[in-house]
């Protein structure tokens, strides 16, 4: 990928993530470790300038002007190297957080996160300003040089500690005294206190563990003739964002990052979406990776133990069912767009949606080792008992995908999916062997399905809208094709496509909606939208537009190819909560539909022996 300077014109959102499944940090083209959370994605920060740049806390390796900063990923890891280099002199800063297989068949994933500073040339030199500021920066976190480490306590509202580690002067850490760089360096941050500190040849010995880790994990991703580094950044991306204790995906490892700067549309996306995450990993699956797909599944039994237990839309990343939302008044945001919130009270919201995108996914998942039959008795349990929950409750109104707050309406896309719900039902029947409910179950799948077609189409709009009787138009409908409920052809779906290209594309970029929603009118792209359009355009036969704009939708990620949730029209600037999984998904299965005929047949087939974690 090519190297942009420090200097260039850049998205607003200009972080690498590193990370080992077990929480991330986000740093910035110019070194600054600007969010990471421990021990894990949603505990406090004890680096938040991305969500206050005075008080927030960073961790930056800074020098004088004359140095020119360029930044990449190693090729086919997730470990970021940013290079400072002036005409005599040059140093590398590695940034990761440990992740390896150890000999027991575990993976070694601690709650830390390693730079090595590497000289190249000449006699560079730096400051170093450590300023962490843990628990939100609630309260004061003050620093200390001890024998072995610095140590951070915060002492306020709640009590926590971060410790450094390095083979630097501690004291001139502190002190953001300038020091040469002459050879090799570490710094360490653990949130917890080391029993044996560690050292230059142990962090080294890391880095290299963790890169072969990466390597090996890039490698069992089938590789593309087309769009293969996008693919395959946007799959490690997908990666980090898997909270490998549970099997829960997140939707992003940021909280509160605005979708317009200035605007309130801030939520903490540390959490799991059903929605998100199954497609995640059915995405994933694509590529091979199929443990991620097993994870997930145990970690949505684990939470339905009982057989008339709803599913809610979201959960923590434990398992938590009680998300309670509140503002962190104290922090004034990304670029002062307030609040700043944590936790997310939409857990409590009603989308009937979740049930067709869960059950869609269980297909997949069984459809895959359908001679595994017997291993499949809790999740049978599951989608018998969806089926029953989707019977009672898909004629009535929610929220939707997009979480209106405070109308409920009956939305084509929460209908779309109860109908996914019971078609995949009636194909998992077929798979186990229980064919005696599908004779119920087709008469319920046809019934949505009349439904649908008879209050979802607009005479006037000549589309399928947002919602029953409706003339808005909605980006969601375009997945009515996806999910096999239409076909690409079909005349009503192809004037969809149509419609929604007149009306809300803008700038190049897709609008969800464009009628007000709790908070006024939308005024950037989610650009999982664009992908989905772009999409619906290949499907229908425009290729060559298709790809035209991909290409140029791929032309606004940041310099190390990532996307965040929203795109600002007019800017192109990357707004909204980072990386996000539901952007970086949508690209993947984009950039697929551009290999179909020259690498569809070499994707192996997920195969329980392949041990990918």
């Amino acid at each position: 990928m090519a190297k942009i300077s420090f200097t260039s014109p850049a998205p607003t959102l200009n972080f690498g993530i590193i990370g080992n499944c077990k929480s991330a940090a986000l740093i910035n083209e110019d070194s600054s470790i600007d969010w990471c959370c421990l021990p894990q994605f949603d505990s406090p920060s004890v680096f938040g300038k991305v969500i206050d740049e005075n008080i927030g806390g960073h961790f930056k390796i800074e020098c004088d002007t004359s140095y020119h900063i360029t930044q990449t990923y190693i090729k086919n890891t997730a470990i970021l190297c940013t290079r400072f280099e002036n005409d005599d002199n040059a140093f590398e800063v590695l940034d990761f957080m440990p992740r390896f297989q150890k000999d027991n068949g575990s993976y070694h994933a601690p709650p830390e996160l390693s730079r090595i500073l590497r000289h190249v040339k000449g006699k560079p030199s730096c400051r170093i300003i450590y300023n962490p500021k843990l628990e939100y920066a609630l309260g004061e976190t003050k620093s200390y040089v001890k024998k072995n480490f610095i140590v951070s306590i915060v002492d306020d509202v709640n009590y926590d500690t971060l410790f450094l580690y390095s083979n630097l002067d501690y004291e001139a850490i502190l002190a953001g005294t300038e020091m040469s760089i002459t050879g090799e360096h570490f710094m360490t941050i653990s949130y917890n206190e080391k029993l044996n500190a560690p050292s230059l040849e142990n962090s080294l010995l890391t880095f290299e563990k963790t890169k072969v880790y990466w390597l090996n994990w890039c490698h069992k991703t089938p590789s593309f003739k087309n769009y293969n580094e996008q693919i395959l950044r946007s799959a490690m991306t997908l990666k980090l964002l898997t909270f490998e204790k549970t099997g829960a995906v997140l939707a992003a490892a940021t909280t509160s990052l605005p979708e317009t700067i200035g605007e309130v549309r801030n939520w903490d996306y540390r959490f799991c979406w059903i929605r998100d995450a199954s497609m995640v990993i059915k995405v994933i699956a694509k590529l091979g990776h199929v443990q991620i797909v097993k994870n997930f599944i145990r970690y949505i039994i684990d939470l339905i133990p009982d057989k008339n237990e709803k599913l809610q839309i979201m959960y923590g990343i434990s398992g938590e069912k009680i998300l309670t939302e509140k503002t962190l008044d104290h922090l004034d945001g990304f670029k002062g767009s307030k609040p700043v919130r944590v936790g997310n009270a939409a857990y409590v919201q009603k989308q009937n949606d979740i049930y067709g995108i869960l059950m869609d996914v269980i297909h997949y998942q069984m459809e895959q080792f359908s001679d595994k039959k017997d291993e499949y008795e809790e999740l049978w349990s599951i989608v018998k008992s969806i089926v029953w929950v989707v019977k009672n409750n898909w004629k009535l109104a929610d929220k939707g995908i997009w979480e209106f707050r405070h109308e409920d309406r009956h939305f084509t896309f929460s209908k779309l999916l109860c109908w996914v719900a019971v078609d995949r039902a009636i194909k998992i029947s077929t798979l186990v062997n229980a064919e005696k409910s599908v004779e119920k179950w087709e008469t319920l799948r046809d019934e949505i399905y009349d439904d649908i077609m008879e209050h979802a189409w607009s005479e006037t709009k000549q589309a399928f809208t947002q919602s029953y009787h409706s003339e808005h138009l909605d980006a969601s409908v375009l997945l009515m094709e996806y999910y096999g409920f239409i076909d690409a052809k079909n005349p009503k779906f192809v004037k969809t496509v149509k419609a929604i290209e007149s009306e809300l594309m803008h700038e190049g970029l897709l609008y969800r909606y464009k009628n007000e929603d709790d908070f006024g009118l939308p005024s950037s792209s989610f650009t999982v939208c664009t992908f989905w359009f772009i999409n619906s355009l290949f499907k229908i036969g425009e290729e060559e537009k298709s790809k035209k704009l991909f290409d140029e939708l791929l032309s606004y990620s940041n310099h190390l190819g990532l996307f965040s949730e929203d795109i600002d029209f007019s800017s192109k600037q990357l707004l909204g909560n980072f990386p996000q999984a539901y952007s970086h998904l949508a690209l993947i299965d984009n950039a697929l539909n551009f290999n179909e005929t020259t690498t569809a047949s070499k994707m192996p087939k997920p195969s329980l022996k392949l041990k990918v974690s």
